[in-house]
C-alpha cells in the first residue's frame, strides 16, 4: 500500500493509472497550503492565483476556520436530517441575517445548490404562479456554468459539457448573456418560472456584463412574475470587492445560490437562500441530502463568514483588484500578447492574443508555475487570475512582476 508520496512524478503516475481522466491538471503536485501560498512535494513555494476556483477566499488553512472544524469534529460530525442538531439553526440564522433572507437550505456542492434552486423555482412556478404541470421553463444564459450534473448540463451551451451525455432534460431556454432585449422577449413567456444567471460569468472567462444589466434583469423578473436565481457560487463571499457581486447594482435575487468560500475551502458546503413564500413550497420528503446541514459544516460556515467580515476581505479585494488591473493594463502597452484585461475585485482574467485551439495560454501558465505562481486557462485563450483575498499589496505587486516577466519573455 502506498501511504507516502516521495516525488511529484510518483503522485502524477498514481493518479494517471488509478484515477478517472476527467481533469487535465498542470503538472504540479501540492502537499501544503497556508494563506496565499502552496507548496509542492519537493518543497517549492507558489502563489496561488486560482484559489480553488474561489473556494479559499479566506486563504489556505485559515487557523480560525480550521480550529472551528477541529473543535466541532471532536463533538459531532453527522446526524442526518432525521434529527435536529444544535449547530444547524445557529448557522441558518447567521446566513439569513448576513444576506437578508427568511430561510436557508444547506446542501454540499455548488451543483447540488443549483439543483435545489431549480426544484424550488419549478415548484414555485406550479404552486404560486399557476404554470401547467410539466410546462415550467427556466431561462439561462449562453456560456453559463452552474455545474456538471445531467440536469445542469441540459441548460449548458458548452459542447464539452454536453457531448455524449444526452438525452437532455427539457425546460430550459438559452439566450445571450448581457442582452436586455433577449431578456424582455424570453421572460414574456407565461411558462417561465425563473431566470438563472451569474452576475459575472466566471468559467466563461470572467465576463463582466454592462452596467445596468443585472438591474434590468431584476426589474423584468418582477414585471413578469419570474424568480431571479443568482448563482454567486464563484462571485460571492467578497471575491469581487463586495460581499455579493449583485450588490454592485443593488440587486436582491429571489434565490441566492452560494458555495465554495462558504467553508473557506475546508469542506463542501453550499446554500440556497430565499424568503418564506418561495422556500416553503418544498415540503418534508421532497428534497434533502444526508450530509446537507450537518453540524460540522454548520460550525464551519459561521466561522468562515465571520473571518470574511472581521478581516475586511471585501474591501481588500476591491482595493487590490484595482491595483492588479492597472498593472495588467500597463503590461498591455508593452506587448501584443495580451489583448484584454477584465474583472471585478480579485476575480480577473487576461485574454491571450491567440485562438482558443492554441496552447499559448497553457504554456504561459506552465511558465508562471516555474516562476512560482499557479494559474490555469479557461476556454483556451483566457487565464483566470484570482488569488486568496488575504493577499497583501506587496504580494500583489510581486505576482504582477512574475506575470509581466513571463509574458514579456
Amino acid at each position: 500500500m502506498v501511504s507516502t508520496i516521495t516525488s511529484s512524478q510518483e503522485a502524477i503516475d498514481l493518479e494517471e493509472k488509478f484515477g478517472a481522466h476527467n481533469y487535465h491538471p498542470l503538472p504540479v503536485v501540492l502537499t501544503r497550503g497556508e494563506g496565499v501560498f502552496l507548496w509542492d512535494v519537493e518543497g517549492k513555494r507558489y502563489y496561488d492565483f486560482l484559489s480553488a476556483y474561489s473556494a479559499v477566499n479566506q486563504g489556505h488553512c485559515h487557523p480560525r476556520i480550521i480550529n472551528a472544524l477541529i473543535e466541532q469534529a471532536k463533538e459531532l460530525t453527522l446526524t442526518s436530517r432525521a434529527f435536529y442538531n444544535d449547530k444547524l439553526g445557529v448557522a441558518e440564522k447567521y446566513v439569513c441575517d448576513t444576506f437578508g433572507y427568511d430561510k436557508a437550505l444547506f446542501m454540499n456542492s455548488g451543483a447540488e445548490a443549483n439543483e435545489t434552486a431549480i426544484k424550488l423555482a419549478r415548484k414555485w412556478g406550479y404552486t404560486k404562479k399557476g404554470i401547467e404541470d410539466n410546462k415550467a421553463v427556466i431561462v439561462v444564459a449562453h456560456k453559463n456554468f452552474h455545474g456538471r450534473t445531467t440536469t445542469i448540463i441540459s441548460a449548458s451551451s458548452d459542447p464539452s459539457a454536453r457531448k455524449g451525455f444526452g438525452p437532455f432534460m427539457p425546460g430550459f431556454e438559452i439566450i445571450d448573456y448581457d442582452d436586455v432585449v433577449a431578456l424582455q422577449k424570453a421572460l414574456g413567456n407565461p411558462n417561465v418560472c425563473g431566470l438563472w444567471i451569474e452576475p459575472i460569468q466566471g468559467e466563461a472567462g470572467v465576463y463582466v456584463p454592462k452596467d445596468g444589466y443585472l438591474k434590468a434583469a431584476a426589474n423584468l423578473c418582477k414585471q413578469h412574475n419570474v424568480l431571479l436565481m443568482m448563482d454567486e457560487i464563484q462571485t460571492g463571499i467578497a471575491r469581487t470587492g463586495k460581499m455579493l457581486a449583485s450588490a454592485y447594482e443593488e440587486v436582491r435575487p429571489d434565490l441566492l445560490i452560494l458555495g465554495k468560500a462558504l467553508s473557506g475551502g475546508v469542506l463542501p458546503i453550499s446554500v440556497v437562500l430565499a424568503d418564506d413564500d418561495i422556500m416553503l413550497v418544498i415540503k418534508p420528503g421532497e428534497h434533502g441530502s444526508t450530509f446537507g446541514g450537518n453540524p460540522l459544516a454548520a460550525a464551519v460556515v459561521v466561522e468562515a463568514l465571520q473571518v470574511v467580515k472581521d478581516e475586511n476581505l471585501a474591501d481588500n479585494a476591491n482595493r487590490l483588484g484595482d491595483i492588479f488591473r492597472n498593472r495588467m493594463k500597463e503590461l498591455m502597452k508593452k506587448t501584443k500578447l495580451i489583448t484584454l484585461v477584465r474583472g471585478k475585485g480579485l476575480l480577473n482574467a487576461i485574454v491571450v492574443n491567440d485562438s482558443s485551439e492554441s496552447e499559448t495560454a497553457w504554456n504561459l501558465c506552465l511558465k508562471f508555475a516555474e516562476k512560482g505562481l499557479l494559474a490555469k486557462p479557461t476556454h483556451g485563450n483566457i487565464i483566470r487570475l484570482a488569488p486568496p483575498l488575504v493577499i497583501t499589496e506587496e504580494q500583489i505587486h510581486e505576482c504582477c512582476d512574475i506575470i509581466e516577466s513571463v509574458i514579456l519573455a
